[in-house]
């Protein structure tokens, strides 16, 4: 184990690892439009399929909320050669495993398969991208899934109501403001028509990624994507997306959400932070780094440290940013008061730790040590071929490209602490923040 550690921390010190350590990343382009990026790992006879669309809840119209995921589990529904249903048994008879995801930005349908089973995968995914089948039943049965299951992940978890309020209350304009599952009332709502009406617009090669990692050769992959995707006919609708953005915040939100469920109370601050943008990532890299100081280690963390150790105002803190979004995404700061402390006590220790890092800084000891946690992070995510998969396609339908993947291991390593500071401060005004509380207790009997 000291050996490990040892080399570990070698690797760490000699420079950070390009994301494809574990195999070369080859990329084409099919005559269709389709792209196709190819990670090899060869550690182990197994292979991820991910097709990636770019369409998201982000991307539906006013009043059909939920479509696209309401679309993603009518994919699983069969098309002329392979019944309704059967897509994620034949996977599974053959030693796979199967599932699909919808995100604000993108629509990922996967496969993890042994490597000589990627034909099979490959066609069946193929052959759905263009070739649905959706009876009267499959949509009307699949809509009351997707009621259920916003019944038991949002409606029965006040976490989560909470978490779509104050979503809604930051994005006053934009539609990343409404919730990837949908509202209930336009859920209900949801036809057939209006699923085959986003099927047809959007899933089409020119308005996919394929990724496939794991046991391949490139010319094996591509050979077989010519076969069964490189006969597809391409979308004739499919242009840039454009979106409502968000105008200036001018004062800061609040609000308070009481349901007498709740057994810990909390505090989330957001702010609206950039996102990467393609071969500009300097301020998104310094987000990341000012997250990871912040509240990214529950022991060694600036709030960690501050709230729960040294003061005892906090049981949980926490900060989160993620870049990888095709416009303005966010920066979070979480706090859970200790018993015996309220909110506005907890709230008014985050500010006062805030003031006092715009004030000092960081030091040059604690930089270094979260710098160096973030090049491990970086080195063992290279032994997660589907994570990697998700990387590249993540990155690719928020509109960056391949060599911006690359190079975010050295854009990171190369942020400074003045880049960090500068950050902060640029992000930390609280007339462009929403603050939310969440309690058991209603506001009323808080204001007592």
């Amino acid at each position: 184990m000291h050996r490990i550690l040892c080399l570990l921390a070698l690797t760490v010190l000699v420079g950070w690892p390009r994301l494809a350590a574990a195999g070369e990343v080859s990329t084409y382009r099919l005559d269709n439009g389709l792209e196709i990026v190819v990670i090899e790992d060869h550690r182990a006879p197994v292979v991820v399929q991910m097709v990636w669309y770019r369409a998201g809840a982000a991307d539906e119209r006013p009043g059909v909320s939920g479509v696209a995921h309401f679309l993603e589990h009518l994919m699983f529904k069969g098309t002329d050669s392979v019944a309704s249903g059967e897509f994620s048994r034949i996977v599974e008879a053959n030693g796979g495993s199967d599932n699909a995801f919808t995100t604000w930005d993108s629509t990922a349908y996967f496969q993890r398969i042994a490597a000589d089973r990627l034909e099979l995968v490959m066609r069946m995914e193929a052959d759905r991208m263009r070739h649905l089948k959706l009876t009267e039943d499959d949509w009307k049965t699949e809509r009351e899934v997707i009621i259920e299951e916003r019944n038991q992940r949002v409606d029965s978890d006040p976490g989560a109501i909470f978490s779509e309020q104050r979503r809604a209350a930051q994005y006053l304009n934009h539609p990343y403001g409404r919730p990837v599952i949908g509202w209930r009332h336009e859920m209900e709502a949801l036809t057939r028509e209006d699923a085959l009406a986003w099927y047809r617009t959007y899933y089409a090669p020119n308005n996919a990624i394929l990724v496939v990692a794991g046991d391949v050769l490139p010319e094996q992959v591509l050979a077989l994507a010519r076969t069964y995707y490189g006969v597809l006919a391409p979308s004739p609708v499919i242009t840039p997306r454009q979106r409502p953005q968000e105008p200036p915040q001018l004062a800061e939100r609040r609000l308070v959400f009481a349901d007498p469920r709740v057994a810990q109370p909390y505090l989330v601050r957001s702010y609206l932070a950039p996102e990467r943008d393609p071969g500009a990532q300097q301020r998104a890299a310094a987000l990341t780094i000012l997250a990871d100081l912040l509240g990214g280690d529950g022991q060694s963390s600036l709030l960690a440290r501050k709230l729960q150790f040294d003061s005892r105002i906090a049981v949980y803190t926490g900060a989160g940013y993620d870049g990888t979004s095709l416009d303005d995404t966010t920066f979070s700061l979480f706090v859970a008061p200790a018993d015996g402390v309220g909110l506005a006590e907890a709230e008014a220790a985050l500010d006062a730790v805030l003031a006092d890092f715009l004030k000092e800084g960081v030091g040059e000891a604690e930089f270094e040590r979260v710098k160096t946690r973030i090049r491990a992070a970086e080195i063992y995510a290279q032994d997660d071929v589907a994570g990697l998969a998700r990387r590249y396609g993540d990155a690719l339908t928020t509109g960056l490209a391949i060599a911006d993947v690359e190079a975010w291991p050295e854009v990171l390593a190369a942020v400074t602490r003045a880049d960090v500071m500068r950050a902060a401060r640029e992000l930390f005004d609280r007339r462009r923040a929403v603050t939310g509380w969440m309690t058991p207790v209603p506001q009323a009997e808080m204001l007592q």
